[in-house]
């Protein structure tokens, strides 16, 4: 990932307006702000999530709220609670897909 020529630049995440994007179950509310090809978003995952799709685009992933499951396509598994974060490649051999039980705040750049 590579941070393309930006002003310094406040980000007030209560005033960008919240985008729905519907899972196999439950939904996510992205709030996103984007400049050139490097995405920032606050998203929020409603409780039963399961995404609709494997994801092989590269993040990097932070968990502020609740508790993520994140699901590699190789079969392994991991939990992520508050403070923790994981980081992957673009296209890379980790092909992921997330849900969670109770709902969960994150933070990501990709």
């Amino acid at each position: 990932m590579k941070i393309p020529p930006l002003p310094f630049t406040l980000t007030d995440w209560s005033t960008v307006p919240a985008t729905e994007h519907p899972g196999v179950t439950g939904k996510a509310l992205w709030r996103t702000f984007t400049i050139g090809d490097l995405r920032v978003r606050s998203v929020e995952y409603t409780p039963g999530y399961l995404a609709d799709h494997w994801c092989d685009r590269g993040h990097v992933l932070y968990v502020l709220e609740g508790e993520l499951d994140t699901e590699l396509k190789d079969g392994r598994r991991f939990t992520l609670t508050p403070g923790m974060s994981y980081q992957v490649s673009d296209n890379g051999d980790a092909a992921h897909r997330s849900s969670t039980k109770s709902g969960a705040k994150l933070f990501i750049v990709d």
